[in-house]
């Protein structure tokens, strides 16, 4: 099957023999081509002449796949389906003849995952693997692990537009030697750029949001262009809400033009309408990034950039994911561009300047480092390989976002503990959707029946806009959306699949759900794929919502959802600028519905802890964030009270006690006697009495309900708890409250200080004393302070035979004039120590 000499001049027949050699032997190569360069339908057609068996092409994008099968099927001459057939989800024109077939990635990590050892298959052609679409990169890893222990006559091509040929060849060589790489230089006309970046500064994209003044300035620069150059023009807008409002925007052409649009939303045969040509007309073709690369819009000459690109983005730390608008990389830009050098000289226009353009990126991310893994992982599970080790993957996937893929698919019991894929998570797998989408069919259906949940699941698979889904389905259902007939083919795909997976009997015995409205029934299978976004309104009248996993998100202005108490959300984004998430997508449900849905997050529980200032003892049943029940417990568990009472004393602190004078003496007495004497005294430390509490305060915890009853313990009983007997018999003895004085006074000891107890006595009453007393089995002499007659220090001394013969006699001479009616003897030793005054001299 010889390519035909109308497309010889294309540059990749060049280098068709060193293909053939190197597909002979090692059997796996990469091909490096510009776009334009024939890649696509060239190599297959000849590798057709070297191999008995058939050669699957995988292609990243459905539309690429049918245009690229057409235009194998023209060049030999046939109709699709015959020699050259394609595959893609809900749609395959194949037949007993077909020797090529051109299928999506998604669709070959399907087979592989049936088979990996693709019987009937000689080669596998990988084309656009430089866009590393999540499929693309298991596609590769898959077909190399399947070449390498099952197949090894495999003949494996990756085909890429771009330079990473070093890491391709890398993967698909051996350890010795990486595979050859065979390069065929482009042939693409030149390409004139015209810089047009808009009159006024437009806003950044903030999520889906594109500033409506871009799309003016675009819709602006297509009739400049339309006027100054020939031929068609090819528009690359981020998404079909652009492509729509420019499409409304160009109205009053000239009679000869039609306005085309393009894009993944379309039906196939819309889609393959805009890439036929017209004879005499010029075409305005609108299109998304599906005309980046892989086919040809035939006839156009100019490209007009709006420099915006519409790519996935989850946020792991809400569990949010969705579609949001970036500046186009300058990669993507450049292959924009080359779209209008297919065919002859072109220009291509771009809405931005040199100077944006130079701050752009280098290259697209690819989806593994930014998209929800969960798909990717349950595919990982599936081929017996959890987390990806040993296989050979461009990029390792990132571990947080792997971690959140892995529990989701746990919730949803496709894994198990071990992370091994179990039975459901295959019919997951096999009913080639989301896992979550899966899980909504497989586990709804046998609640509203097998006809509504593949109809709603196909409205959540097809991302249709509007944000009252239930309104988008009855639309679709009704056939008045251009969307219907794609719609309608996934609805027949996903009813397939349930009756290889028959669903169990829900609450209405799985027969179509007439017990189930319509509402409900959509609501419930969204819950059923997304229990976290179940959201309740914040308070009655608003918009804001709080979701089961505990983020707010907001309606947009004039939703007709508003008003509705509860929601199942199929999409939100994060909002610009806020901290919660905008909601896209939506079905209202009821509580009942909720709950079904939510089951896994429901939880009723006793709580009883230390709040604010005091226990609060109550019954709450949450779904998730969301409070459902919540009242107080009329006979809290008095265990669990009195862990709440000791969690607040560690919170607030021992001054939720009642501390007496008493009770601080004592603990001050025992802190000294800690530290005195050590051993089996217990420590009188904030950290060591709350960490002993349930020890000393027991009893009193055991019969308290709140703060109140802890300032209505007796501290000192309590304290006194921690002595052990033979401690407690001896407290008075070493650590007296009081000690006798010469005088016959007993005075209180001062232990605030546990290295100095203080004894504060009147000087006076200390005549006779020869050294301080001492205490704590005579270990500790007390710091005895000597105070005036007035009961001021005088003198503060632990050797008191050194103060009577050095201190005392400045203190005598100082003070007796001032207190005459005291005693000041020359020798207080002999004197006698009284509290009264000496007689008066008469």
């Amino acid at each position: 099957m010889p390519p035909p000499d109308s497309v010889a001049d294309l540059p990749v027949r060049h280098v068709l023999p060193a293909l053939a050699e190197a597909m002979r032997d090692p059997g796996a190569a990469v091909l490096v081509a510009p776009p334009g360069a024939g890649k696509t339908t060239l190599v297959p057609l000849a590798l057709a002449e070297q191999v008995t068996g058939r050669i699957v092409v995988a292609q990243p994008r459905r539309v690429a796949a049918r245009a690229a099968a057409r235009r194998m099927a023209e060049l030999v001459g046939e109709r699709v389906g015959g020699t050259v057939g394609y595959a893609v989800r809900g749609e395959r024109r194949t037949g007993a003849r077909t020797r090529i077939e051109v299928v999506t990635t998604g669709l070959l990590v399907q087979r592989l995952q049936h088979d990996p050892e693709l019987p009937g298959v000689d080669a596998v052609l990988l084309d656009e693997a430089h866009e590393r679409h999540l499929d693309a990169d298991l596609a590769l890893a898959f077909a190399i692990e399947a070449r390498a222990a099952l197949r090894p006559d495999l003949r494996l091509l990756a085909m890429s537009a771009t330079a990473q040929e070093e890491r391709l060849g890398i993967l698909l060589g051996t350890t010795a030697e990486p595979a050859p790489v065979l390069r065929a230089e482009g042939r693409a006309f030149p390409v004139d750029v015209v810089w047009a970046p808009p009159p006024r500064p437009v806003e950044p994209p903030h999520g889906l949001r594109v500033d409506p003044r871009l799309l003016d300035h675009v819709a602006a620069t297509v009739r400049r262009a339309l006027a100054d150059q020939d031929g068609d023009l090819l528009v690359f807008l981020p998404g079909a809400g652009e492509v729509n409002g420019v499409a409304g925007r160009l109205t009053g052409l000239p009679a000869d033009t039609d306005l085309v649009r393009l894009h993944g939303r379309q039906s196939s045969t819309e889609q393959d309408a805009a890439l036929r040509p017209t004879t005499g007309r010029r075409r305005i073709v609108l299109a998304t990034a599906v005309a980046e690369t892989s086919l040809t819009v035939p006839g156009v000459r100019v490209v007009v950039d709006a420099g915006l690109s519409r790519v996935a983005r989850t946020d792991l730390a809400r569990g949010l994911g969705a579609l949001v608008t970036v500046p186009v990389s300058r990669a993507a830009a450049t292959q924009r561009a080359g779209r209008a050098g297919r065919e002859a000289p072109g220009r291509v226009y771009r809405c931005w300047s040199v100077a944006e353009h130079d701050r752009l990126p280098a290259q697209p991310e690819p989806e593994i480092a930014v998209a929800d893994l969960t798909a990717f992982a349950l595919h990982l599970a599936c081929w017996g390989r959890p987390d990806g080790t040993g296989l050979a993957l461009p990029d390792p996937p990132p571990a947080a976002a792997m971690q959140v893929a892995r529990s989701t698919l746990d919730a949803l019991g496709a894994i198990g503990p071990d992370g091994q894929v179990t039975g459901r998570g295959r019919a997951m797998a096999a009913v080639g959707a989301h896992p979550r989408l899966a899980r909504a069919l497989l586990d709804g259906a046998g609640t509203v029946g097998p006809a509504r949940a593949a109809e709603v699941v196909a409205v959540l698979a097809e991302s249709a806009s509007g944000d009252d889904l239930v309104a988008t389905w009855r639309r679709l259902r009704s056939g008045t959306d251009p969307a219907g007939t794609r719609w309608r083919a996934e609805v027949g795909r996903l009813r397939s699949a349930l009756d290889e997976f028959p669903p169990s009997a829900g609450r209405d015995g799985g027969r179509g759900g007439p017990a189930l409205p319509d509402d409900l029934a959509a609501g419930l299978l969204v819950g059923l794929a997304y229990p976290e976004r179940l959201a309740r309104v914040r308070q009655d009248g608003a918009e804001t919502y709080l979701m089961a996993g505990g983020t707010a998100a907001d309606l947009p202005a004039g939703s007709p959802l508003a008003g509705a108490e509860w929601l199942a959300i199929a999409v939100a984004d994060r909002a610009p600028g806020r901290r919660g998430a905008a909601i896209r997508q939506a079905a209202v449900v009821d509580e009942a519905t909720a709950r079904e849905a939510g089951a896994a997050l429901l939880r009723r529980e006793r709580q009883i802890a230390w709040s604010g200032e005091d226990v609060v003892a109550r019954e709450v049943e949450r779904l998730g964030a969301i409070v459902l029940l919540d009242r107080p417990l009329a006979r809290p568990d008095p265990a669990r009270v009195a862990a709440a009472l000791r969690d607040g004393l560690r919170q607030v602190g021992l001054d939720l006690l009642t501390w007496t004078a008493g009770a601080r003496e004592l603990r001050a007495r025992l802190a000294f006697l800690r530290q005195a004497l050590g051993g089996d005294w217990p420590e009188m430390t904030d950290a060591a009495l709350l960490d002993r509490a349930e020890e000393w305060l027991g009893p009193e915890l055991a019969g308290a309900r709140r703060r109140a009853d802890l300032a209505r313990i007796d501290v000192s009983a309590a304290l006194r708890r921690l002595l052990p007997w033979r401690e407690a018999a001896r407290l008075d003895e070493l650590a007296p409250e009081r000690l006798a004085v010469p005088s016959g006074s007993r005075v209180r000891v001062d232990y605030s200080d546990p290295a100095a107890p203080v004894l504060a006595v009147k000087l006076q009453e200390t005549f006779g004393w020869r050294e301080v007393p001492r205490i704590a089995d005579g270990r500790v002499p007390v710091l005895l302070h000597l105070l005036s007659p007035a009961g001021r220090p005088v003198a503060v001394t632990r050797d008191l035979g050194s103060f009577w013969q050095t201190g005392y006699p400045q203190v005598r001479a100082e003070l007796r004039g001032r207190y005459p009616w005291h005693p000041w003897p020359v020798d207080p030793t002999e004197a006698e120590p009284t509290r009264r005054l000496q007689p008066r001299r008469k």
